[in-house]
C-alpha cells in the first residue's frame, strides 16, 4: 500500500476542487424535478463542471460512460444515466461526481427527494449523511483508518440498516482512485495510522434492508439484492493535527449544519459531531 502524503501546493489544489464541485452538487440539486430524465441530469452537471474549467473526473473512467452517477431508488452506485430513465415523485436520487481541478480530483455524493418522499426515506437519507459524521469524529493525525469504519457501521446498526460491504471509500489526489480502500463497514485491525496530509473520500452506502447488492447486466449499476432503497454520502476529506478538514462542502451546507463544522476550513472535532447528532435527534 502507498498512500500519498500531500504538500501544501496539492492541498491548496485539492480544496479548489472541493470547493468546485460543492458548488456543482448545490446547484444541481437545486434543478431536480419530477418529469426529469437521468440524462438530463447528467448533461446539466457536465456542464456546470465545465463550466467552472474543470474536467469531469468520472467521464470514461475505465470505461464510464457518464460524468454524474444517478443512482435512483434500490441503484445503490453508478447509475447509467438514460434519456429514457425519469425521475418521479416520491423517488430518492444519489448523485455521485467528481472535478478534476488542474491536475487533482475531489469526489462527492448526495442522496436527494424528488418531490414529497416518504418518511422511510427521508430517516434513511438523514441518517447515511449523519453516519458520515459519525465516523470523521475520528479521522485525525494519530487514530487508525479503522477507526472510521467501524463508527460508520456502529450508527448504521442502530436503526437496522444494511452498509454496503462490496464497496468502499479510497484514497484521492492526482489519481481519483488512491490507496487507502476504506471500508464503511467494522474491520477487525485497526488499519493503517492517520498522518497529516492524507486526502480521503469518506462514502457510507447504506441500505434501508439488507446490505446485499448485485450488479446489473450494464457491469456498472449496483442495486440493493432485495429492492430495498439506499443511500450515498459522501465528502473528499484532508486529514490535520486536530480533526478533519471537509474540501466538498458549500458555505449554505455549511451554515445549515450547526456546530459541527467550523471556521473557514470546515473543522469537524468529536465533540461537534456530538452535538450534531443530537440535533439531528438521531
Amino acid at each position: 500500500m502507498s498512500v500519498t502524503i500531500k504538500s501544501s501546493r496539492e492541498i491548496e489544489l485539492m480544496r479548489q476542487a472541493g470547493k468546485i464541485l460543492a458548488k456543482v452538487h448545490e446547484m444541481l440539486g437545486n434543478e431536480l424535478k419530477p418529469g426529469m430524465s437521468t440524462l438530463e441530469v447528467d448533461r446539466l452537471g457536465e456542464d456546470m463542471i465545465r463550466s467552472f474549467g474543470c474536467e469531469p473526473s468520472f467521464k470514461n473512467y475505465h470505461g464510464y460512460p457518464a460524468s454524474i452517477c444517478v443512482s435512483v431508488n434500490d441503484e445503490v452506485v453508478h447509475g447509467i444515466p438514460s434519456a429514457e430513465r425519469r425521475l418521479k415523485e416520491g423517488d430518492i436520487v444519489s448523485l455521485d461526481a467528481g472535478v478534476k481541478y488542474k491536475g487533482y480530483h475531489s469526489d462527492a455524493a448526495r442522496t436527494h427527494g424528488i418531490g414529497e418522499i416518504s418518511e422511510d426515506a427521508r430517516l434513511l437519507i438523514e441518517r447515511t449523511r449523519q453516519s458520515f459524521f459519525e465516523g470523521i469524529r475520528y479521522a485525525k493525525a494519530g487514530n487508525h483508518l479503522h477507526q472510521i469504519s467501524n463508527a460508520v457501521q456502529d450508527y448504521a446498526d442502530r436503526f437496522g440498516y444494511g452498509v454496503v460491504r462490496d464497496l468502499c471509500g479510497h484514497g484521492i489526489g492526482s489519481n481519483l482512485h488512491e490507496d487507502p480502500e476504506i471500508p464503511n463497514f467494522r474491520q477487525a485491525g485497526r488499519g493503517i495510522r492517520l498522518r497529516p496530509g492524507m486526502t480521503l473520500a469518506i462514502e457510507p452506502m447504506i441500505n434501508i434492508g439488507t446490505a446485499d447488492v448485485v450488479w446489473l447486466d450494464d457491469d456498472w449499476t449496483v442495486v440493493t439484492d432485495d429492492m430495498s432503497l439506499s443511500a450515498h454520502y459522501e465528502n473528499t476529506i484532508l486529514i490535520t493535527e486536530s480533526g478533519p478538514e471537509i474540501l466538498t462542502l458549500t458555505e449554505s451546507e455549511i451554515a445549515g449544519s450547526g456546530p459541527q463544522m467550523t471556521g473557514p476550513r470546515f473543522f469537524v472535532t468529536e465533540a461537534d459531531a456530538g452535538n450534531a447528532k443530537r440535533q439531528t435527534g438521531n
